[in-house]
């Protein structure tokens, strides 16, 4: 009977064998799979995922498949992981050695330890070649007929990110389905080559995700980061498009080079180079190394997993979204969909292949990073202090801390130094408070926190691709210091909230203090309540109790129809959104403007039209959106530039018109009836772009500096013409250009904070300037947020701006009839991090004008 079994289990081992041979046989192409081969058309994201699921079917030992969330869309987010028979059942161990090797997570690593490489396809929708060649490099790994592959696995863990913006990639692979000629049509007039506002290149909200990933604005960011840190792979390489001329970019990247990259990271950018170089050569393909693509800007897909210990790499093809299936070029070749898949699948190959074949040496130099970052962090400022001031933005910053993986704690007990004060610029005593919160440089992730929150960061080359200053205390507002010496957190866990509730059972008013984002949310949740508010214009005094201009009052009277759910209402929201909730059993103040006076103005629930469209930045107006959307939750109307004439304005409380040009939807007739509905009592907030499009229009009081022909010709006095000036070198021409750029630098913006925009702040604000448009101070409206010598705090400025923006105006307001005309120089949104700036936009919507 037993010799009996062993022959059936024998032959049931031998059949099972043999499904598995037959299935590995039958494992189809994506051509097979798709019925169209690569190149041909474009594929839909949920094909894309059909043919993605499929292959893990069938090789369910070696590939598994994981959806780690969702775009705002509803589209999933997915990762193939692929890896040999052995490890695949090890993953989590893998995953835990690696954090282990880290130090993020305690103990030693157990068994042998694979080196893991992390591909991430299409982050740019319309750039929508890679998400194609992903199906093929997927294919790949998992054919048991390609040796090479299969070798490389022995060693490595491939994880693959399909498509990492859905949304976009689905708005611009839909559009291009209708747009194109059959088969397509190779001349770049056609219509399929010139893809309509607002492009799929970034996401539903028209956030540019590679610019995210530091950040973590977007949904998409924010699930893909809570996974990627849960594995820290040790390299990560980004795939884009290009434009259509342009030929196939690898590392080595261009300078500048931040400094906390270290000879490691920046010698195996060229090691991968020379592997890229390999099949790039044997194919006579076209390429580029060391330019354009900088290594600096913390927030790419190559920088911040660099910052995180990876080696991070930008790989480009030309194309991108006005390619489509076939483009004829400059040079009078024609540019196929089929040519751009080769080219990433190529690199994808040569990444894997590096990665597998110096996989020991990768591992050993990962674990050094990691050692050196607990040991020996890079850097003069070995801790950095936050000051618990109970504005509320120190939370929020916190919250980010958590989601970067980033250890700190609190000081514990009282204690003194010396420090940099990021409010001053300038060496200063430090006084640490119990409450205060310490960021230690000794701890795994120590690279990054210097990347963060070094005050001025080291920029070895101006030619830079982006935004050049980004210190965390300015973007959220923080009050904080960096320190020289050594300062450990003597508690981790955060002191008990203390927030404080009414004793008074049924109060006269309560009263919340206006600081924070938070406080802004609690407005609005207010209103959507139908809880009526009020707002101090000035300073007052009530119960031995201090408040601020801006303060909420929100009275009893005139909620009377709410009866007993007044009181609960208010309660329920002040818990909810954490807000230390006064109240008072009077309406008189012993200082300041009682409760009834002309100085404590009603805050309608104001009905907001905001305009997008044609001529408008798809980014700028999508930091608008979310910002409505995502972040207070309170309602906005969208309106486009498409029908705008259209539009009853009288419905509307504000209008918001984000950068863009503007020239033919506020024609001369258009902007008269604008100018009217303000003059009505509308609010019109004009941003970046927007507010240069009204300077010097009749009026308008704005003006840009320069446009006074007798200020022009008294500045020419002044400095005598160079004969020489023109005698320009031509191989610096691109340098030359930056004199006039101010490329995301911090200015110190001096504050009337006796003015509702400002309400909130202090005599200071910092914001981020990106805007090389600068305007005169408003003569007849107010100069709410002002430049003045000497302002400049870090971050690139060429030479020839660095005087215009002294004695600039940042923030003002025009009263219009009975309305108001809110100028925004620069955007307080951008891009949804400088978190600071959030408070001062809700202010010019909920506050100015009311």
């Amino acid at each position: 009977m037993r010799n009996t079994l062993t022959c059936i289990s024998a032959a049931l081992l031998f059949l099972l064998s043999m499904q598995m041979a037959w299935a590995q046989q039958s494992l189809q192409s994506p051509e097979q799979f798709l019925g169209y081969k690569l190149g041909e058309q474009f594929t839909t994201h949920n094909r894309v995922l059909d043919y993605v699921n499929y292959v893990a079917a069938q090789v369910p030992k070696r590939i598994k498949v994981q959806e780690y969330g969702k775009t705002y869309e509803g589209r999933p987010l997915m990762l193939a992981y692929v890896a040999s028979e052995e490890n695949l059942p090890r993953l989590d161990q893998i995953r835990e050695n690696n954090l282990k090797t880290a130090g993020v997570t305690q103990g030693q690593p157990q068994g042998s330890q694979p080196a893991i490489v992390w591909l991430s396809y299409n982050i740019h929708g319309n750039e929508s070649v890679s998400t194609e060649a992903m199906m093929q490099v997927l294919y790949e790994l998992a054919n048991t007929a390609n040796t090479q592959t299969q070798s490389w696995l022995k060693n490595t863990v491939v994880i693959l990110d399909p498509c990492v913006n859905p949304d976009g990639r689905e708005r611009y692979v839909q559009w291009y389905k209708q747009a194109a000629g059959l088969g397509g049509n190779p001349s770049p007039y056609a219509w399929e080559h010139n893809e309509p506002w607002p492009g799929g290149r970034p996401n539903h909200y028209y956030f540019d995700l590679n610019r995210d990933w530091a950040w973590q604005t977007q949904i998409e960011s924010k699930q893909r980061m809570a996974v990627y840190n849960n594995w820290l792979p040790q390299v990560h390489a980004d795939f884009h498009e290009m434009g259509v001329d342009a030929p196939y970019y690898f590392s080595p990247a261009a300078k500048p080079f931040h400094e906390s990259i270290t000879p490691w990271q920046r010698q195996f950018q060229n090691t991968i180079g020379d592997y890229n170089r390999q099949y790039f050569d044997k194919n006579n393909w076209l390429y580029f190394t060391r330019e354009s693509f900088d290594l600096f800007y913390p927030s790419y897909g190559d920088t911040w997993p660099t910052f995180n210990g990876a080696i991070g790499m930008t790989y480009e093809q030309g194309g991108s979204g006005r390619a489509g299936l076939a483009i004829e070029t400059q040079n009078g070749d024609t540019l196929t969909l089929t040519d751009r898949i080769a080219h990433h699948v190529a690199a994808s190959m040569a990444t894997m292949q590096a990665t597998s074949e110096k996989a020991d040496q990768i591992k050993q130099e990962f674990r050094k990073y990691y050692e050196n970052n607990l040991k020996k962090p890079d850097g003069d400022y070995k801790a950095f202090v936050l000051k618990a001031d109970g504005s509320g933005n120190l939370k929020a910053l916190t919250d980010y801390l958590d989601r970067q993986q980033i250890q700190y704690g609190y000081a514990g007990k009282n204690t003194s130094g010396r420090g940099f004060n990021y409010a001053t610029g300038k060496e200063e005593n430090v006084k640490v408070g119990e409450k205060d919160v310490v960021i230690s440089m000794y701890q795994p992730k120590s690279t990054l926190v210097k990347v963060l929150f070094e005050p001025n960061a080291t920029l070895e080359d101006s030619l830079t691709y982006d935004i050049t200053s980004w210190a965390m205390p300015y973007a959220f507002g923080v009050q904080a210091y960096a320190l020289k010496k050594k300062l450990e957190p003597q508690n981790k866990q955060q002191p008990a909230a203390t927030i404080a509730t009414p004793t008074i059972a049924k109060p006269y008013a309560y009263l919340v203090r206006w600081n924070n984002l938070q406080d802004l949310k609690f407005l609005t949740e207010l209103q959507k309540q139908g809880i009526k508010v009020r707002m101090a214009e000035k300073a007052f005094e009530t119960d031995k109790q201090q408040y601020a201009a801006g303060t909420l009052i929100i009275t009893r009277t005139g909620n009377e129809s709410l009866g007993d759910k007044f009181d609960t209402i208010v309660r329920e929201l002040a818990k909810k959104q954490m807000i230390d909730l006064g109240a008072t059993a009077t309406g008189f103040v012993s200082s300041g403007a009682d409760f009834g006076s002309g100085s404590v103005r009603y805050l309608k629930m104001p009905k907001v039209a905001l305009m997008t469209g044609e001529g408008v930045s798809p980014n700028a107006f999508g930091e608008v959106w979310h910002y409505f959307e995502q972040q207070i939750g309170y309602p906005v109307t969208v309106i486009s530039t498409a029908y705008f004439k259209n539009v009853p304005l009288h419905e509307f409380d504000v209008l918001i018109l984000p950068a863009g040009s503007y020239g033919k939807v506020l024609d001369e007739q258009t902007l008269e009836e604008v100018k009217d509905w303000v003059k009505a009592g509308g609010k019109l907030i004009a941003m970046e772009s927007a507010a240069a499009f009204l300077a010097g229009k009749k009026e308008f009081d704005l003006k840009q500096k320069g446009s006074d022909k007798a200020e022009t010709d008294k500045a020419k006095e002044k400095k005598p013409e160079d004969p020489y000036q023109n005698l320009k070198v031509y191989g610096d021409r691109e340098r030359e250009s930056l004199v006039s750029e101010v490329q995301g630098s911090v200015f110190r913006v001096n504050l009337d904070k006796t003015h509702p925009l400002a309400f909130g702040y202090g005599d200071t604000y910092f914001a981020l300037v990106r805007s090389s448009n600068t305007f005169e101070y408003l003569k007849d409206g107010w100069n709410v947020g002002v430049l003045k010598k000497n302002n400049y705090t870090t971050g690139f400025v060429g030479s020839a701006i660095k005087e215009k923006l002294q004695d600039a105006l940042i923030l003002g307001t025009q009263p219009m009839g009975r309305g108001q005309i809110i100028y925004m120089a620069d955007n307080p949104l951008f891009r949804g991090f400088w978190h600071s700036g959030k408070l001062m936009f809700g202010n010019a919507v909920f506050l100015v004008g009311q």
